[in-house]
C-alpha cells in the first residue's frame, strides 16, 4: 500500500502522545515485574509508524522524547524510589530512537516486508548505540572491544524481545491504520492525511 503522511494539529498530536505513554508504561511497568518481557515495549515500532507517517519529523520526535522522558521517570522511581529527571545514560537511548524515526521515514510502501526490513534495522541501531553506555560507563565490561563484544552478546536477548514487540506493535500501528484507510475507502486519501489544518 503507499504511503500516506499524516499532518497533526496540537491537540491530535497531545493525543497521540498520551495514548503511546500509556501503552508505554503499561509495557514497562509488565517488564519490570516479568524480566523475560523486558525491552517489549511499542517503542520501536512507535518510531518507525512516527517516523513513516508523520509529516513533520519535529513532531514525530516529540512525540518519542515526551514518551521516553515521561516513562523513564515513571521507570526510574520504581527501581529507585526516587524522581529521577534525565540521566545522561539516556542519551544512547534518544540517540537510538531519533535515528529509528529516520529508518521509519524511509518507509515509501507500506508492507510487510519493508516494515521488517526497517524493524530489523531499527534494533540494530538500538542495539549498538544503547550498549556504549553500560560498557564505558559501567563495572561489568572491560573497557576494550571485547568488552563492548560482550556486552552486545548480553543484551541479545533484550534485543530479541524488542524486535518480537516491534513485529506486535508494527502490526497493530502499521495494519491497523492501513485498515483504516481502506475501510474509509482509497478516494479520501488521494493526498496526504490531514489530521487538522490548524
Amino acid at each position: 500500500m503507499s504511503l500516506q503522511r499524516v499532518n497533526l494539529s496540537i491537540g491530535a498530536l497531545l493525543l497521540v502522545i498520551l495514548a503511546f505513554i500509556i501503552s508505554t508504561g503499561a509495557m514497562r511497568l509488565v517488564s519490570f515485574n516479568f524480566w523475560a518481557f523486558s525491552n517489549f515495549t511499542p517503542l520501536g515500532a512507535m518510531a518507525l509508524f512516527t517516523g513513516a507517517y508523520f509529516n513533520n519529523k519535529f513532531k514525530a520526535a516529540l512525540v518519542l522524547i515526551a514518551t521516553l522522558f515521561i516513562t523513564d521517570i515513571f521507570i526510574n522511581y520504581l527501581y529507585t524510589s526516587k524522581i529521577v529527571w534525565f540521566n545522561t545514560s539516556s542519551l544512547w537511548l534518544y540517540a537510538s530512537f531519533m535515528i529509528m524515526i529516520l529508518i521509519g521515514s524511509l518507509i515509501k510502501k507500506v508492507n510487510i516486508t519493508n516494515v521488517l526490513l526497517a524493524s530489523l534495522a531499527s534494533v540494530a541501531v538500538h542495539w549498538l548505540l544503547t550498549d556504549i553506555d553500560p560498557w564505558l560507563h559501567g563495572n561489568l565490561y572491560a573497557k576494550g572491544l571485547s568488552g563492548y563484544g560482550e556486552s552486545l552478546f548480553m543484551a541479545l536477548p533484550f534485543e530479541r524481545n524488542m524486535l518480537l514487540a516491534d513485529a506486535a506493535f508494527g502490526a497493530v500501528l502499521f495494519g491497523g491504520f492501513e485498515l483504516i484507510k481502506g475501510r474509509w475507502g482509497a478516494t479520501r486519501y488521494s493526498k496526504p492525511v490531514v489530521v487538522s489544518s490548524k
